[in-house]
């Protein structure tokens, strides 16, 4: 379970902008001519699979995206999936973190090559913290080549691309840290949280690098940055990078972009339970236990049908280790409507196991 603060990266501030600008004029010498030796080894070409090479593939298809809306503005990263002009990037870019409907957003998207242009919001899914936005009439995009985020490795090298602070096109580059993160960012009214379970990287990601590419050496898609963990916790600071960055697994998103394409609303995997925090012990042993506790069930949800009772423990899905309730709704976020799983749980001290097949939301 993750402790401190997570925080969403959407809104670069201005003023830090305009900070930035400021500290880089007026003062230095003029260029010229140095008695000093030079040793000039030449512009070498960059090496395949090298963090440059990347770079040089993946910039021309990352997208700066500036939002407004409701008197409130920020700024957020995108990346084009196609020749159209369909831009995949963050549900809380696009909606300033939930302060204005996504329909009213005005979204202005600035491309590699400088050219800057008014973008349509095709569709959202906070649950996902997923959004397409679409630009019309512009030749020549660079769609990006999207990967297979379920080959990464633990170690693995990576890049993430994007705007941090307003500063486009800005390259880091790091390692996965960490498979299956289980992250929550925020909760809806009605309780449903938007919740993955992310790539965390050390590779440097900073407030408006959200929804910008996470990619592998290779230049392929394989996550899209959302969040970082932030020591601050003072009220409305922004902080920077820690090493501690996460981005959604492609495979994730690819099912919710097929149906916002095709303008449906997104539908996600449910056991029809309500879920808590549990730690205690195992009858008279002394094994503490971990997971997620069931304190309702649906009448006709899948969890009823497969025998689950309230109180119930689920301690896996599949071989997904499930350490809390936030581990559980990352984990089922992770699968589809219809998938079947198996769920091991406890009741009282006795382990169980049961197979489900996953209800929908729609």
């Amino acid at each position: 379970m993750l402790t401190g603060a997570l925080v969403v990266g959407g809104g670069a501030g201005v003023a830090t902008a305009a900070l930035y600008d400021s500290s880089q004029g007026g003062s230095g010498s003029a260029g010229g001519s140095s008695s000093l030796p030079v040793v000039d080894n030449g512009n070498r070409p960059a090496a395949t699979g090298s963090v440059e090479s990347v770079a040089s593939t993946v910039l021309p298809s990352v997208v700066a995206l500036g939002v407004s809306g409701g008197g409130s503005a920020g700024s957020g990263s995108g990346v084009i999936l196609d020749t159209d002009g369909l831009i995949l990037t963050n549900d809380h870019v696009v909606t300033l973190g939930g302060q204005i409907p996504a329909d009213q957003a005005e979204v202005t998207v600035s491309f590699n090559d400088g050219k800057k242009v008014r973008a349509t919001v095709v569709g959202t899914d906070p649950l996902t913290d997923t959004a397409l936005v679409k630009v019309d009439g512009v030749s020549d995009l660079k769609p990006i080549t999207i990967g297979k985020s379920s080959n990464l490795d633990v170690g693995e090298q990576v890049v993430a691309i994007g705007s941090p602070f307003g500063l486009d096109a800005t390259v880091t580059s790091g390692i996965v840290s960490a498979l299956d993160r289980p992250v929550e960012v925020a909760r809806d009214a009605q309780g449903n949280a938007t919740a993955y379970p992310a790539i965390q990287t050390d590779a440097a990601i900073n407030p408006g690098n959200s929804g910008g590419p996470l990619v592998n050496m290779d230049g392929q898609l394989v996550g899209i940055n959302a969040s970082i963990r932030s020591t601050s916790s003072g009220q409305g600071a922004e902080s920077g990078s820690i090493g501690l960055g996460f981005a959604i697994p492609i495979d994730e998103v690819l099912p919710i972009i097929d149906q916002l394409k095709a303008g449906e609303t997104p539908t996600h995997a449910r056991l029809g339970i309500q879920v808590a925090d549990v730690a205690g012990t195992a009858g008279s042993s002394d094994t503490t236990l971990s997971g997620a506790r069931i304190a309702s069930i649906e009448k006709g949800s899948a969890a009823e049908d497969a025998g689950l009772k309230q109180d119930d423990v689920i301690t896996s899905i599949d071989d997904h280790r499930i350490d809390g309730s936030e581990s559980l709704i990352a984990t089922i976020r992770s699968y589809r409507p219809g998938d079947e799983v198996k769920v091991t749980y406890l009741r009282g001290s006795k382990e169980s196991s049961t197979e489900l097949k996953l209800g929908s939301d729609g």
